[in-house]
């Protein structure tokens, strides 16, 4: 699905987080792609979340969705880090509205409930969305939530360091490739001098 983009997968505005949002029917896997567009975590970690990493014993949603070290993509060095968000309010909002299955420790269980759905199933969901929404050429995939979310940060004027500890990436040099600056961006900077 990475359309003509040299192996990077598209960068969403908000336009069309929306449009894609209102083609997944189940409020499961519409808040599934929320927890995409606000965490910023890979689609890997975000099917094996459990019940306990988004909502406290009251059933009232965490403040900090918690993404275990198990679950996370290892550094080169083979090292895996939790990393906690802190949540957004909109968020917040799709959590509170959103009822976990009973009986399943996880957050987006499988057919029998005993383990989560896979990514090639949370994938398959996002792309028949995708396709509904008349967005199939762009190059979208489970990771241009991502690269969306890392860029949009950096747009917003969060410096790469700070990004860096929200997302969890040691290296910022690996960071800098999810940033997408456009020419606009470059322009108004060599206008500047």
């Amino acid at each position: 699905m990475k359309n003509n983009r040299n192996g990077q997968s598209a960068i969403l505005n908000d336009a069309d987080y929306s449009k894609i949002r209102k083609q997944i029917k189940s409020r499961k896997y519409k808040l599934l792609l929320d927890l995409a567009w606000y965490t910023g975590e890979r689609w890997g970690a975000l099917v094996q979340l459990r019940v306990e990493d988004c909502y406290n014993a009251d059933g009232s949603p965490r403040t900090e969705i918690t993404f275990r070290a198990s679950t996370r993509k290892a550094a080169p060095d083979g090292k895996r880090q939790t990393r906690q968000v802190p949540v957004h309010p909109v968020l917040l909002e799709s959590l509170g509205a959103y009822k976990p299955e009973p009986g399943s420790i996880w957050m987006f269980p499988n057919r029998e409930a005993a383990g989560p759905i896979t990514v090639r199933w949370a994938d398959q969901i996002l792309r028949a969305a995708v396709e509904r929404a008349g967005l199939s050429a762009k190059g979208i995939s489970t990771h241009s939530t991502r690269r969306t979310f890392i860029t949009k940060l950096h747009r917003n004027g969060a410096d790469l360091y700070t990004i860096q500890k929200i997302t969890g990436h040691r290296d910022l040099k690996a960071l800098g490739r999810y940033v997408e600056i456009d020419s606009d961006r470059v322009k108004g900077a060599i206008a500047t001098l």
